[in-house]
């Protein structure tokens, strides 16, 4: 759904999305965003697909991860390390239904990866792209990069770690 075909929100709702907005601002000041593009690609190396994204910015990671292909790669790199078996997704997400699809098998390997249900994504925050619910997503992304690192992935992610709880 685009934010044209959307009532506007106001109040409460108002608020909210605009404290996420500037979480989401303050990460990209930090450099999150840009840490998780990196980090991605570094494990996804020699992949065409996750090679293509040049820039960080919100609207940029969106397209490049809201089929969830990119995330499953991830998710399926990370469990061969652990010698857990891969999840299965679409590499070509053709419509909302096989992108959740894709998002939920995501959420479903950072499950046997050892990630809690709180830290996973909602398949909405990443499908729609709005920047303050995207914070969630670059989380996401910051604590599966955080667990990689306990977990001894040869990857290593380079995020700030002081500023957030990680799954250990």
């Amino acid at each position: 759904m685009s934010d044209a075909s959307r009532a506007k929100k106001s109040g409460i709702g108002y608020q909210i999305e605009q404290k996420m907005e500037t979480s989401y601002d303050q990460l990209e000041q930090d450099g999150t965003p840009e840490a998780i593009r990196a980090w991605i690609q570094a494990v996804l190396a020699g992949d065409e697909e996750a090679g293509s994204l040049k820039s960080s910015k919100q609207r940029d990671l969106h397209e490049w991860l809201k089929s969830g292909s990119i995330l499953c790669k991830l998710i399926n790199q990370l469990l061969a390390g652990i010698g857990q078996p891969p999840v299965s997704f679409k590499k070509k997400a053709p419509n909302t239904f096989a992108a959740f699809g894709n998002i939920e098998n995501f959420n479903n390997g950072c499950t046997a990866y050892g990630m809690k249900k709180e830290s996973l994504v909602q398949s909405v925050d990443l499908y729609e792209g709005r920047k303050g619910p995207f914070v969630n997503v670059i989380n996401t992304l910051h604590s599966l990069g955080m667990k990689a690192n306990a977990n001894g992935f040869e990857v290593m992610y380079c995020g700030q770690i002081e500023r957030y709880l990680c799954d250990n």
